[in-house]
């Protein structure tokens, strides 16, 4: 005779079709705990990444990516307040790591050159596909479990985050990759 989990916790709300003490609950909660803790780091690695740029346009982009970062931030305690949860941050190793390469790319590169640049760029866009990616998938969770109005303000991370990628493209490829090529 097989063994069956108990599945009192999966209940839904009738009225709004919520799964709020299920698993995949649990889950996606944990996960915004990840990506808090990314975002709170990030913060704090951007002005590093603006002060080691050589171009002031790629600066200038660093530093409105901060100003970005810190409306991520609050939108995610939004979500945690609209879930009932505390806006706690776990550990984000992907974003340890991803930050760590940058760090790396400013040590193993020199101040003032466009191959610094290059590789800042690189670091950044890694960093912003790991949110795009991360972000993506929390929206159509959110849906999944009928919190529209999580979804809605995840979405609208996500669209930054694609914006940011966008602009860190037409900075490498207007004029930085090209100079650095040439160094």
């Amino acid at each position: 005779m097989a063994t069956t989990k108990t599945t009192a916790k999966k209940a839904v709300t009738p009225k709004t079709g919520k799964m709020e003490d299920s698993e995949f609950h649990e889950f996606f909660v944990d996960e915004l705990k990840d990506i808090y803790w990314a975002e709170k780091h990030l913060v704090k690695a951007l002005p590093k990444m603006k002060k080691a740029a050589t171009s002031p346009e790629l600066a200038a982009a660093f530093e409105k990516h901060a100003e970005e970062t810190n409306t991520h931030i609050a939108t995610l305690e939004q979500v945690f307040a609209l879930l009932d949860e505390k806006a706690q941050a776990k550990k984000c190793d992907a974003m340890e790591g991803l930050l760590k390469e940058a760090n790396s790319i400013i040590e193993d590169t020199d101040a003032g050159t466009l191959i610094r640049d290059a590789g800042l760029i690189l670091a950044a866009q890694k960093v912003e596909h790991y949110e795009i990616a991360t972000y993506g998938t929390l929206v159509v969770f959110a849906k999944n479990m009928g919190h529209s109005d999580v979804a809605e303000l995840l979405q609208f991370t996500l669209d930054n985050e694609k914006a940011t990628d966008v602009a860190l493209t037409e900075i490498a490829v207007g004029a930085i990759n090209e100079q650095a090529a040439a160094e």
